[in-house]
């Protein structure tokens, strides 16, 4: 055992000790380490928060498959016996104010908390996972990005297209499969921006999707929410694609009297104000049916299609992902797929475009707005001082990941330079003068007045080769002739542009990425 750790051994009785003084491997080692400047208590810790200080530091050295720390099996059991031992002592001592000397990486007190003036955005599928499994390489990244009180060493988001779940419950997944603590308030689902859209959240939504979509959609502040199976129920001769879920026909005329009895009595539905796409549903065409049949009757199913002479109810998309990467050795059909098909048939029905009142998810300049807001939260609650400048977003996906932090990335450009262009007209236009300029252009949009005004100035672009980028993939060979055709999966609404789709760098995966990111900025973890 090293002489850092036997000078520890004097703040903790021998019969504690006993059982580790035979540990010899380096990784154990360090793990002890790790574990006792974690277990630094303060006198006024409550004792729940002691509690989950002490959990957190067993998930990160004696989580088994998942654990940060690799340790051998035949030094685990001497481990979890100095674990236990060592948390039933600070429970008893916890209220008498005594503490562990707190190590610094040497053994000396820590010296204060770096502040960085980066922030990392990260995506997940591809990049830190693939389907369940964890990439190899996120353990080993996310190894650098912790600090030895188990927190992270700059502010983190993960901006996911997915939509399929709450956010406590994808902080829990990530938690689980990274082996590091992730907070909710760290994780950007593709639907977190509509906690903004507050003036459809009393109206009557219906919500498509999978998972526990009345619990999402209730989550984000909407009060009056109706589900596709909910419609499905109250009228149950729309959905006649599945033979096997067809009604008994011929329905007399007193079935169908009792079935609008029973759909009164049981669901009581009123009108659809707007239609919400959380992401790609189960069964496509039990949906596609259903929200067609909202859109062209105006909401009120009890009526036959009608021929709108206005634009139909609103409707609000998140995921524009065509594809994306699972365990699969080839990308998967994404929500962007189900939209195609949703556009499509609603053009062919009617001759007229589908209208979204707002799409949501990568590469929506929305969501980075949203995203660099929980930055600056972060930021905040760990009371780092200097303003985050920069954002690094590593992604898998050139179409999604790519497109959208580099055309964020023009935006704050954009900005930065009307801030300069009205610097220099208010000294043009005379120092102390009375006249006061033209009230500024609304350049950064309607969110900016409820997110506040970004810090950063830019965000660099990171492609990995993990997911659905292929490095090996032929390139057609001019890109103004065939990219629309062989390369662009963006949404139809999407405005492309070809120079958004080249990253700012490549790499291998998020492990290097996280290195390149360090010494750009030239960060290193005290």
């Amino acid at each position: 055992m090293s002489c850092d750790l036997r000078n520890m051994a004097g703040n903790v009785s021998a019969p504690i000790i006993a059982p580790i003084m035979s540990i010899s491997h380096p990784r154990a080692v360090w793990g002890l380490l790790l574990f006792c400047r974690h277990l630094a208590f303060p006198s006024s810790m409550e004792e729940e928060d002691r509690k989950e200080k002490a959990d957190h530091i067993k998930l990160l050295f004696c989580g088994g498959g998942d654990c940060i720390v690799p340790v051998p099996q035949s030094e685990m059991k001497a481990l979890l016996s100095f674990y236990q031992a060592v948390n039933d002592l600070c429970s008893r001592q916890v209220g008498r104010g005594t503490r562990f000397l707190q190590l610094g990486p040497r053994g000396s007190p820590s010296d204060s908390e770096i502040s960085p003036s980066f922030g990392l955005l990260f995506d997940i599928d591809g990049v830190l996972v693939r389907g369940k499994t964890p990439i190899p390489a996120a353990k080993r990244a996310f190894q650098k990005l912790i600090n030895l009180q188990g927190q992270f060493v700059a502010p983190i988001v993960f901006v996911t297209n997915a939509g399929n779940c709450l956010r406590q419950t994808k902080a829990d997944q990530l938690s689980h499969l990274l082996g590091v603590r992730i907070t909710q308030d760290q994780v950007l689902m593709s639907h977190s921006p509509l906690r903004m859209f507050r003036k459809y959240h009393e109206k009557c939504v219906l919500v498509s999707g999978q998972g526990p979509v009345l619990d999402i959609a209730k989550n984000l502040g909407f009060q009056k929410v109706v589900s596709i199976d909910m419609l499905r129920e109250a009228f149950p001769l729309l959905d006649m694609v599945d033979h096997s879920r067809r009604p008994k026909l011929p329905v007399s005329s007193e079935i169908k009297s009792s079935c609008r009895a029973a759909s009164s009595s049981i669901v009581n539905l009123p009108n659809i104000e707007a239609v919400i796409l959380f992401g790609e549903p189960i069964r496509w065409e039990t949906n596609l049916q259903l929200i067609i049949d909202v859109l062209l009757t105006n909401g009120n199913l009890s009526s036959p299609h009608q021929t709108l002479k206005v634009p139909h109810i609103p409707l609000l998309a998140c995921n524009m992902d065509l594809i994306w990467m699972a365990e699969a050795q080839s990308p998967r059909f994404g929500h962007g797929t189900f939209l195609v098909c949703l556009e499509n048939i609603y053009k062919k029905i009617t001759g007229k475009d589908l209208k979204y009142e707002a799409l949501m998810g990568k590469p929506g300049e929305l969501t980075y707005h949203y995203a660099e807001h929980l930055i600056r939260e972060q930021a905040a609650r760990r009371d780092w001082k200097r303003p985050v400048h920069s954002l690094y977003a590593v992604g898998d996906n050139l179409m999604t990941d790519i497109y959208g932090a580099n055309m964020y990335n023009r935006y704050l450009e954009e900005r930065t330079a009307h801030k300069r262009s009205q610097a220099v007209a208010k000294v043009w236009g005379g120092i102390g003068s009375s006249t006061a300029l033209p009230h500024e252009d609304n350049v950064d949009g309607a969110w900016e007045n409820m997110l506040a005004a970004p810090s950063a100035t830019s965000c660099k672009s990171i492609l990995v080769c993990t997911g659905v980028y292929n490095p090996h993939m032929e390139v057609p060979p001019s890109a103004g002739h065939s990219i629309r055709e062989t390369v662009f999966h963006g949404h139809r609404d999407l405005c492309f542009d070809p120079s958004l789709v080249e990253p700012n760098y490549v790499v291998q995966d998020v492990d290097a990425a996280v290195e390149l990111i360090f010494e750009k900025e030239k960060f290193k973890i005290q």
